[in-house]
């Protein structure tokens, strides 16, 4: 690993990178020149799993011969998975691989999943046999392989979702002011070269799956995903790295089964008695000393010092903690309650990928009066292009104004951000409902309950994509700064990935309610909300549903958000 570490001999103690005595190396490594490789990989990386994604629920439906409740909840389920997995990846990178060679491995895992997708779709004897169009007669060998394919993605995902984004913001240098300014745009550029690969993926990919076919959908995108590697390798010399400091799983272990251990054990008034390192630098590799703060007081026990704990000469871990390690898991319980706010909105966002593009498959795709036909699920390109709308609005134009306002320097908090997204999502789901309830009134007025495709303009589900795009500007990108900022500096990847299980449980939440609601409204024989013709349904119910739910889950946030205490590393002020 030592030929990866360009600062190999200018690293502290603690892991973290020691410029003073060679500064030229600080100059030659990492900030915007490194940028461009990890940036490029993320975007190359992006098209090619939104390029396979977008358009997934179709393929479970028209070539795997699915309905439409099961391909809905086999999409949010196989969603969910790529948004678990970023657990494995991230410890492995926090405690013994670092975030440069977890991102390498498991783009490997990528290619492979994504080359096995492909074959399955373009080979015969693994590609599903179709008497017509749409009419395919899968046998369950192929639909193993495209499963086995799509889950070799999401293991493949997990390396690199964690990690990419914590690995450009280690770029940049937090001891030094200038840089740490330009840390937040980071992410906000980070965020726009996803969508500048959904934008190819949602137009370009999604018409050629519809059009030309389903092994050049997946093909492209499995080349795609090679570029992303080649991207990335290439800024390898520019890279600032960081150690990986141990298993952070191991430490939060330590905290707690220590505090337990001196439960009958009184915390000193004077929190200066409690156990720390004299050194300068942190016990814990890629980490610094973090400040004492007041709440949770129950688990500074573990750095209270008893006789016991110095009788062999040295330090038990399990038995006496530091301040440090203590505030690791303090600073981890305080992410929990605003991370279980994220998966409402999730489960918001999910709908763009099962929900949205059946609606759309019920309306009239053709555009104008042309015999072109749009994919439904490319109409998630103006997700993308709100996205890129509001990106550079956001970081040119609304952070300097509110910067004057609040006199914060990034304009808005991080949580302050975050709560702005939410709002918004509820406008999203109302515009999709009130959308639906005015679509089946046309079907009822005409009587066109047998159409395919009502005709009523696709283009009228615009405002509700744009709107959850106006929303991802905010929470999500706020998420990515706040998770990153406020985790510990050795759990990094660990918490990026715990901000990513958000979107997973909202895509199992949503296949959950889909579950429920279909039980619910099915008896007596009713077609339910979500039946295989939409025009008997009700999924203008499950959006208000939906929007309900995001009502109560932005008042629960604005308690937390108000509650909540900011991790405070030794010699920073807030």
């Amino acid at each position: 690993m030592g030929e990866v570490f360009a600062e190999d001999d200018l690293y502290t103690k603690d892991g973290t990178v020691d410029y003073r005595n060679d500064p030229a190396k600080k100059n030659e490594t990492g900030t915007w020149k490194a940028c461009p490789f990890i940036l490029g990989n993320e975007c190359c990386e992006r098209l090619a799993y939104y390029g396979m994604s977008t358009n997934l629920v179709l393929y479970f439906k028209k070539r795997l011969n699915q309905h439409s409740a099961a391909a809905s909840k086999n999409v949010s389920n196989w969603s969910g998975t790529c948004y678990i997995t970023p657990l494995i990846g991230a410890f492995l990178a926090d405690a013994y691989l670092g975030r440069y060679w977890t991102i390498a491995c498991f783009s490997i895992i990528y290619v492979i999943g994504m080359t096995l997708l492909t074959l399955s779709a373009s080979v015969p004897g693994l590609k599903p046999s179709c008497s017509g169009e749409d009419v395919c007669h899968p046998k369950e060998l192929q639909t193993a392989v495209t499963f086995v394919a799509l889950y070799l993605i999401a293991l493949g995902t997990g390396g690199i979702k964690p990690c990419v984004s914590s690995y450009g913001a280690d770029q940049f240098d937090d001891a030094d002011e200038v840089e740490k300014k330009h840390k937040s745009s980071f992410f906000n550029w980070f965020y726009f070269s996803i969508n500048i690969g959904a934008l190819v993926a949602s137009s370009v990919l999604v018409w050629i799956q519809d059009n030309v076919g389903w092994g050049w959908g997946f093909g492209i995108p499995a080349v795609t995903m090679a570029i992303a590697v080649v991207s990335f390798f290439s800024g390898t010399r520019l890279y600032r790295n960081q150690k990986p400091g141990g298993s952070p799983l191991t430490r939060i272990c330590q905290v707690l089964l220590a505090s337990f251990r001196k439960f009958k054990v009184d915390v000193p008034e004077d929190k200066s008695l409690l156990y720390e390192t004299t050194d300068a630098e942190s016990a814990i590799a890629g980490s610094r000393k973090l400040d004492h703060t007041k709440d949770l007081g129950f688990f500074d026990k573990a750095a209270v010092q008893t006789e016991s704990d110095h009788t062999k000469g040295n330090i038990d871990s399990w038995r006496l903690c530091t301040v440090t390690q203590v505030e690791e898991l303090k600073s981890i319980i305080r992410l929990l309650p605003i991370w279980a706010t994220g998966i409402i909105f999730s489960a918001v966002y999910s709908q763009m990928s099962t929900l949205f593009v059946l609606q759309g498959a019920s309306m009239d795709t053709r555009l104008g009066n042309s015999s072109f036909k749009i994919p439904p699920a490319a109409l998630s390109i103006f997700d993308t292009f709100s996205v890129i709308f509001w990106v550079p609005i956001y970081d040119q134009a609304i952070v300097p104004v509110a910067r004057k306002i609040t006199g914060h320097k990034n304009g808005l908090t991080q949580l302050q951000r975050m709560g702005t997204g939410l709002f918004i999502s509820i406008f999203a789901m109302l515009s999709a409902g009130i959308l639906e309830l005015y679509r089946l009134k046309y079907v009822k007025i005409h009587n066109y309950y047998e159409l395919d495709e009502v005709p009523m303009s696709i283009f009228w589900q615009v405002p509700q994509y744009f709107l959850i795009g106006c929303a991802e500007v905010f929470t999500f990108i706020g998420q990515l700064e706040f998770f990153y900022d406020q985790a510990p500096d050795a759990m990094r990847s660990l918490c990026s990935a715990l901000s990513l299980t958000t979107v997973a449980l909202g895509n199992y939440l949503s296949s959950m309610l889909v579950t429920i609601v279909m039980k619910i409204t099915t008896k007596n024989g009713k077609p339910g909300w979500i039946p295989d013709n939409l025009n008997y349904g009700h999924i203008d119910y499950f959006y208000y549903l939906l929007a309900v739910l995001s009502v109560l889950n932005l008042g629960v946030y604005l308690v937390i958000a108000k509650w909540y205490t900011y991790k405070r590393p030794v010699g920073t002020l807030r």
